[in-house]
């Protein structure tokens, strides 16, 4: 292929990637409206990204019960009738929606029953509600697929020198055990979502080989966000089940931290619990790449979770989004910003104090 064929077929493929695999194009502007209402629209000081997570899970919900069909334009009347008188109110600020007005328009628009769903972990999964137990049992996570431009996956080539390694700040694990048990259950990650993005599983079984769909906020602190999407496979998990397997990971991302005269990737006085290759799929934001999610505990119980990332430099037009605010964004994701932007941190946070 030419290099303009290349650089041509990059950016058809980055194009493709805006929006997500449960939204068409042409519900864009109602769905980021809804979001707005629910999050980006209020005062910093009065957000809640659970409340975020809900707005999503009402929206894949919605998406669900169509039989796994995309939103379109066509859904708003069904939305503007369950949300719309409430958003009239001046309880939450006028066009707002406060989590008891998400929860009654849950309730309006998917059924009655949603709102104790929600709060069921045997009835919610994947970011769905479900109507019981057995319904959750039966989803078909790979009916996303059918929306989803999955193409081949990216791992970044080359020497380790030759790829650009950034490894971010640890943020703090209260109980290292339930993190862990968080991070190894694939349809609970949406549970997790930051207000910068969210995982979701496309495939049925456990993390081994699991493949997410990212929804990636960009603008995130603006009332104007903007949703594109990637996607990564776990290629690769090891724990201390096989401490010799742990051991080769952690010296794997210590060469190339070292190749960058950085690292170690453990923190001092620390042993490792568990690493987590994610494996970027074509189109994705950053470009080839792999990511690693590392798991530590400290002497004192309190362990530490970060990321480290590894890709090739960056072509166009991955290398103009990420100068953009990418970069800015993909820090505050991986812990360096406020608690509410960063999956790591709901990952890490005590039971019941996540957003």
């Amino acid at each position: 292929m030419s290099e303009t064929g290349t650089w041509l077929g990059r950016t058809i493929r980055f194009a493709r990637m805006a929006g997500t695999s449960t939204a068409a194009p042409d519900a864009a502007p109602w769905v980021t409206d809804f979001l707005n209402a629910a999050y980006f629209a209020r005062p910093v000081g009065e957000r809640s990204v659970d409340d975020l997570r809900l707005a999503f899970t009402v929206l894949t919900t919605r998406w669900w019960r169509r039989g796994g069909r995309r939103l379109h334009l066509t859904d708003l009347p069904r939305f503007h009738r369950a949300f719309g008188r409430s958003r009239l109110s001046a309880r939450g600020g006028f066009g707002r929606l406060t989590r008891d007005d998400l929860l009654a328009g849950g309730e309006q628009l998917l059924g009655a029953g949603f709102a104790a769903g929600y709060a069921d972990d045997t009835r919610r999964g994947w970011g769905v509600v479900f109507d019981s137990p057995a319904d959750r049992a039966a989803y078909v996570p790979e009916s996303r697929m059918r929306a989803a431009p999955l193409g081949a996956m990216t791992p970044p080539s080359g020497e380790p020198g030759g790829l650009v390694w950034q490894t971010y700040e640890t943020v703090a694990v209260p109980d290292v055990d339930r993190t862990l048990a968080r991070l190894v259950v694939p349809e609970s990650w949406p549970d997790f979502g930051s207000d910068h993005g969210r995982f979701t599983p496309l495939r049925t079984g456990g993390l081994a080989g699991q493949t997410f769909e990212i929804e990636v906020v960009a603008s995130a602190g603006t009332r104007h966000p903007v949703i594109t999407r990637g996607y990564v496979t776990a290629t690769g998990l090891s724990d201390r089940s096989d401490p010799a397997a742990l051991a080769s990971a952690v010296a794997r991302i210590d060469r190339g931290l070292a190749s960058g005269a950085t690292g170690p990737v453990i923190p001092g006085g620390h042993d490792p619990v568990a690493v987590l290759e994610l494996t970027t799929h074509a189109g994705h934001f950053i470009g080839p790449a792999v990511s690693h999610l590392v798991l530590s505990t400290g002497p004192d119980g309190v362990g530490a979770l970060r990321d480290v990332g590894a890709w090739e430099p960056m072509a166009f037009p991955q290398r103009a989004a990420y100068r953009l605010g990418g970069r800015e964004a993909q820090h505050a994701f991986w812990g360096e910003a406020a608690d509410a932007n960063s999956m790591l941190h709901q990952f890490a946070a005590p039971e019941g104090t996540a957003g």
